[in-house]
């Protein structure tokens, strides 16, 4: 009997690609540029997009995340000011005491900006990065990357498959690097609670789940301990797998160990690591 091998694909967008000039359209006379490039990102899809190409119908079914935010929210450059007004840089750190202490300013609502400071430092993963603004919903920098896009076509014409493609980020006030929920999830607010609809897609029935994507430092690294953290909860197969394709994946710089710490603990936790060729060899037709 055929394994049931499924792929899901963590925010492979335009916006997180080291893309060379090349390959970037131009948009009226301006040319397009990736606002939040990971150095080996570019080569990390290309590799993914001719894994995908190549294992064809062992596909069984992929899912795609899309980084999906507005211009103006929490993590942003664009919602930041510093005590006298000025811009505040990207990669910014901010805690709530600092905010408290008027050394940055939120452009709005800020006594629920507060309250979501404090809930993300308690929850113990992160503090508030301050990101360039990246992965506008509609923009260039939230298309798919163009030989990921192209492979995915083309297994969806020899599957007669859909890819299921899901957005997360669209509510401004929470940080959301993993694909099942956000970093603070509100209970009146559906799309920052748990994606068991996802969870399940991507283990239900499945006997092997292959995950890969951008970057390993963040969204790579939530979305995996998410749905390890709801595996209890899920009905999984007897032997059922997960592995990490190293080689479609590389973390945003400067985060290089929190990228390896990812890979200690998915390790440490029965996930596999391992190359998309040693897959390919591994589950060819």
């Amino acid at each position: 009997m055929s394994q049931h091998i499924h792929l899901l694909i963590i925010d492979p967008q335009n916006d997180f690609c080291d893309l060379p000039v090349d390959v970037r359209p131009q948009v009226g006379a301006m040319m397009t540029s990736p606002a939040l490039p990971v150095s080996g990102g570019h080569q990390d899809m290309k590799r993914l997009a001719d894994f995908v190409t190549r294992m064809g119908p062992r596909l069984r079914d992929i899912a795609i995340t899309l980084d999906s935010h507005p211009h103006v929210a929490i993590e942003r450059t664009t919602f930041w000011k510093d005590r006298d007004g000025q811009s505040v840089a990207p990669f910014t750190l901010i805690s709530a005491d600092s905010v408290e202490a008027g050394d940055f300013v939120p452009a709005s609502h800020a006594d629920l900006v507060l309250r979501q400071l404090r809930a993300l430092e308690r929850a113990g993963r992160y503090q508030l990065v301050v990101w360039p603004v990246h992965c506008v919903t509609g923009t260039w920098g939230h298309n798919i990357h163009a030989d990921v896009a192209d492979a995915l076509a083309d297994w969806e014409s020899l599957s007669h498959s859909t890819p299921h493609k899901v957005l997360k980020g669209e509510y401004p006030w929470s940080e959301h690097y993993g694909a099942f929920e956000a970093e603070v999830p509100l209970a009146d607010v559906p799309s920052t609670q748990f994606n068991m609809p996802l969870a399940r897609r991507v283990t239900e029935d499945v006997d092997l789940l292959l995950v890969a994507g951008l970057a390993s430092s963040h969204c790579v690294a939530a979305s995996v301990d998410q749905l390890l953290g709801a595996l209890p909860r899920l009905p999984l197969k007897s032997g059922f797998q997960m592995v990490l394709l190293t080689d479609c994946m590389s973390p945003v710089g400067g985060f290089e160990a929190q990228a390896e710490q990812f890979l200690q603990r998915a390790g440490a936790a029965g996930v596999q690591l391992q190359t998309s060729q040693q897959i390919f060899d591994a589950y060819r037709l």
